[in-house]
């Protein structure tokens, strides 16, 4: 058996550590985990036959902004391109809508679901561009 994943974390089979004391967190990507738990910056995944484990360079719980810039970059890219495509392309649609003679609530209403549908498909492209090119530059 291999005793570290694809992402650099250390795998630990459960017959060598069969339960983890610790409460489990909504913080970070499962990964298609089960569960994950966090102390301090450890941060451990839990599947069916096996846990991984790795390091945060800054614990998520206590530097949250620290975090998602040194060990999560591409959460923070994804989330910035969504937001400023998103606001931007919104506006535009609005702008355009008014000035076609609809209402103030249809303008919005097709503002916000452009905005949204664009701001989340950059978001996603972002992201898994970032995500990409941290774990080419892990290898």
């Amino acid at each position: 058996m291999e005793f570290i994943d694809g992402d650099g974390n250390i795998i630990v089979p459960k017959a060598v550590r069969p339960i983890i004391d610790l409460k489990e967190t909504p913080l970070g990507s499962k990964k298609g985990a089960n569960k994950q738990y966090r102390c301090g910056s450890l941060h451990i995944r839990d599947y069916d036959t096996h846990y991984t484990v790795h390091m945060d360079r800054v614990d998520p719980l206590s530097n949250p902004l620290g975090h998602l810039l040194v060990d999560a970059p591409e959460y923070l890219a994804g989330a910035t391109a969504a937001f400023i495509v998103g606001r931007r392309l919104g506006t535009t649609v609005y702008n355009m809508r008014k000035k076609e003679g609809k209402s103030t609530k249809d303008a919005v209403i097709d503002a916000i679901l452009a905005g949204y549908i664009a701001g989340s498909a950059t978001g996603n492209l972002i992201f898994n561009m970032t995500n990409s090119l941290k774990k080419k530059r892990s290898e």
